[in-house]
């Protein structure tokens, strides 16, 4: 697959946390090969600048007050507009991202990670190569969704509490001390945890975590 193109590559990013955008923005007008198009709050702004300048890649929050990210997604597909969709989540459940993939997405970002993580991603896009955490989608195909409560239910309280942990972005040594454990026994709850939930990395398990909390809130 070629790259999105040789000169710098045109984006546009939208979420309508303003801290969020900010930073995002900020990063992405550091990154020498990055043109950013526009920054924005609103769905309904980020969706007609896509159709009317036509950027290479739009980073888009999935839940807008207007316009959400999967919406716009629709509507790229739809005009048959070359623009690569990364998306942002806070959480996103199994079928939200069973239809993601469905209609194209090129990457997929969880918002507490997003610093960390969103320059690489884009340079995986920017080179024709989708982000995407494989056994997030594998399990999000089986059957369109995926059951998060009931696998995060069958994980022991140590398991439940390490898992948080990592949500929050700790190491396994830093994890260790704050559980009065092991860095060794640390990796070896990691280990049970990767295998009940059917997974293989930390990024994994945080998107799972996240969508966990989240509806355990729902239905608080």
């Amino acid at each position: 697959m070629t790259t999105v193109q040789a000169q710098a590559c045109r984006v546009i990013v939208a979420d309508d946390h303003p801290l969020l955008l900010r930073g995002l923005a900020d990063l992405l007008q550091a990154m020498p090969q990055v043109d950013l198009v526009e920054a924005t709050g609103s769905g309904t702004r980020a969706l007609a600048v896509i159709r009317d300048r036509k950027p290479d890649v739009a980073v888009l929050d999935v839940s807008m007050p207007d316009v959400g990210g999967l919406a716009i997604l629709r509507a790229i597909r739809e005009a048959g507009l070359p623009v690569r969709v990364i998306f942002l989540s806070a959480t996103m459940t199994g079928r939200q991202i069973a239809e993601a993939i469905g209609l194209g997405v090129w990457g997929l970002l969880l918002k507490d990670y997003a610093s960390d993580s969103l320059l690489d991603c884009l340079r995986e896009v920017i080179a024709g190569r989708k982000w995407l955490p494989e056994d997030l989608v594998t399990k999000a195909r089986r059957g369109g969704g995926v059951d998060i409560r009931s696998d995060i239910a069958g994980l022991t309280p140590r398991e439940k509490e390490i898992s948080a942990l990592v949500c929050r972005g700790f190491s396994n040594k830093a994890i260790a001390g704050m559980v009065g454990s092991t860095e060794g026994t640390v990796s070896i709850h990691l280990h049970n945890i990767y295998r009940k939930l059917d997974i293989s990395s930390r990024t994994t398990l945080a998107t799972l975590f996240v969508q966990y909390q989240s509806q355990i809130s729902d239905t608080a």
